[in-house]
């Protein structure tokens, strides 16, 4: 719900003059196509948003070319002192927004910096709890076809028949039996607050990581309209293009020291924060994207302004507005309604399926 055309006619850039125009006439005429596509339809895609004119101006800057494999003032190559002050700059800019104790601006996007709290936490075949994918989920919270499914012991948790939301009484009791050594909380598709208190509460009890994924919903934390995680949480991911208006990316917060580590990782030299920052890279990736990390930063400078919080908390107004006017008609909403910018419509009862629905619609206003 907080995408609008109003907001990506005043957002998106022209292309009508362009070096693409020039050397690739066939891009560019895709590139303008879809640039009339994002001004012209209404897209209620939750994963989806409009970055700003300037966000995607460093996205596509000369940071492009810099390759700064390592960390800043730790970087395998030389010639890399602008790169560092811009590295340093969005991590700085991400531990204040967030209160964090550390972060980390280098996954390529939120599976692999899913992959790496694994990597930094875990060993192979230990339990992991997490929401299954059908009832909102997502792939690296343990489902079967993805590595947290096949490399890892999947414990999953559900929702209550009813209500339709987190049963965290159920949790509680599945996670004292179970014994997970991590806990995931966040989802791809669930309309509602997420407990971290009690999730806190349980993980405790259960001397389990708890680790948030708050990919769909980091820009309504930093607006106020959603609570913030960090403070409950061990580690917290995300990716920067939904809800946070950034380019397409991913980051990492989390406490510097581990509350674990004599109990999970007395041999490791190293604490939390640091084991994190070695998940990434060198484990899992080679040279960070510069550019995306650059356009993190101004997208995260935006975040900062006094006007995204006024916009988060009118993106939820505007799905609550929405939220009432469906069920007003009669349309069933999983959860009853909505607590973020996501709703659910329950087709099950319909004639037509949500995608035959929104194919209808797209072949009527095309």
């Amino acid at each position: 719900m907080e995408n609008s055309t109003a907001s990506a006619s005043a957002q998106l850039n022209t292309y009508g003059r362009s070096a693409l125009a020039a050397v690739d006439s066939r891009v560019h005429e895709l590139l303008l196509r879809q640039e009339r596509q994002e001004r012209t339809t209404l897209k209620l895609i939750a994963s989806e948003n409009f970055a700003s004119s300037a966000v995607l101006e460093a996205t596509g800057s000369i940071f492009t070319n810099k390759y700064a494999e390592g960390y800043p003032a730790a970087r395998y190559y030389a010639g890399n002192a602008i790169v560092d002050e811009l590295e340093k700059l969005a991590i700085e800019r991400l531990k204040a927004l967030f209160g964090s104790e550390h972060a980390n601006v280098q996954p390529y996007s939120g599976s692999p910096a899913n992959q790496a709290i694994y990597r930094a936490l875990l060993s192979p075949g230990d339990r992991v709890m997490g929401l299954p994918l059908p009832e909102g989920g997502h792939l690296t919270h343990g489902w079967a076809v993805n590595f947290s499914g096949t490399d890892y012991q999947r414990v999953p948790y559900g929702l209550h028949e009813k209500t339709q939301q987190i049963d965290y009484d159920r949790l509680r009791q599945a996670a004292k039996r179970e014994r997970p050594k991590l806990i995931w909380v966040g989802a791809t598709a669930y309309p509602r607050v997420f407990d971290y208190a009690t999730m806190g509460e349980i993980a405790l009890e259960a001397n389990a990581y708890l680790v948030a994924d708050i990919a769909h919903i980091s820009g309504l934390v930093v607006s106020g309209a959603h609570p913030n995680p960090v403070g409950y949480c061990d580690v917290v991911s995300s990716t920067s293009h939904k809800s946070i208006r950034g380019p397409r990316g991913g980051f990492i917060l989390s406490r510097n020291e581990d509350r674990y580590q004599s109990l999970y990782h007395p041999n490791s030299k190293y604490n939390l924060a640091k084991r994190i920052d070695r998940a990434v890279f060198p484990q899992l990736q080679g040279g960070p994207h510069m550019n995306t990390i650059a356009a993190l930063a101004v997208a995260l400078h935006e975040a900062a302004n006094p006007s995204f919080r006024r916009y988060g908390q009118q993106i939820v107004k505007n799905a609550k507005a929405l939220a009432q006017a469906l069920l007003e008609r009669g349309y069933d909403l999983v959860t009853g309604g909505t607590d973020n910018h996501m709703l659910i419509l329950d087709l099950r009862d319909r004639p037509l399926s949500g995608k035959s629905y929104a194919e209808r619609l797209d072949h009527m206003f095309a």
